[in-house]
């Protein structure tokens, strides 16, 4: 088998833009009256803005006092903020061994593509100097989100890929659960109880960990 193509996921996987979701979330939602916290915040990992925004006022006992309208406001009103925040991104800011494996999947011909459910991913892969090192970047806009596969599948498709001799990159468990619905070979970073019971195949601790040889062995696809 020969390995068709890479995916990854941007926050927890590329960089870490995690601190700037929490504190734009929490600023939303201190204004409609809803305390969060980092614990809660780790529960929208991996997760698109308006389901965050509906998990936030589910928490709060307040989602039936906000219209669509307003609920679209609410979510604007976050994401004008987050963007504020990335101007404070740089290539300093790439986890470990992330750039060396794009390049390793350059050298070898391997299309890299990234499976975001963040709509400001083109913006960070352009503060971090990486956008030109994958192939194809999903537009989040109208897919259904992670652990929906439908993501997953896009990017593959975009790059003539069969999922069964892809692999995916995730840090969330949502992340690992659409990676395995579409048929792909799941590399989780992080927790390794967490991703493991969510299905992945192989758990690193650290993105330092990643390399092409590596990833090649585990999956049997050389």
């Amino acid at each position: 088998m020969k390995l068709q193509t890479v995916l990854f996921d941007l926050d927890g996987v590329i960089t870490d833009t995690a601190e700037y979701h929490y504190l734009a979330w929490k600023r939303m939602a201190d204004q409609i009256g809803i305390e969060i916290d980092r614990d809660f915040n780790e529960r929208l990992k991996g997760i698109g803005r308006m389901e965050s925004l509906e998990r936030i006022l589910v928490h709060g006992k307040k989602a039936e006092e906000f219209t669509s309208e307003q609920r679209e406001q609410l979510a604007k009103s976050k994401n004008d903020h987050y963007v504020s925040l990335l101007i404070h991104l740089t290539p300093e800011h790439t986890y470990p061994g992330i750039k060396e494996l794009l390049d390793q999947l350059r050298e070898h011909e391997i299309p890299a593509v990234l499976a975001s459910a963040s709509k400001n991913a083109p913006q960070i892969l352009a503060s971090l100097q990486l956008a030109d090192k994958f192939q194809y970047i999903v537009s989040p806009d109208g897919i259904p989100g992670k652990p929906a596969p439908d993501i997953f599948l896009k990017g593959a498709e975009a790059v003539g890929a069969d999922p069964s001799y892809c692999i995916g990159i995730e840090d969330a468990q949502a992340g690992i659960e659409a990676i395995k619905a579409a048929g792909m070979y799941a590399v989780g970073i992080g927790e390794h109880d967490l991703l493991q019971s969510a299905g992945a195949n192989i758990v690193y601790n650290r993105t330092s960990q990643l390399n092409l040889s590596s990833l090649l062995e585990a999956a049997l696809m050389e």
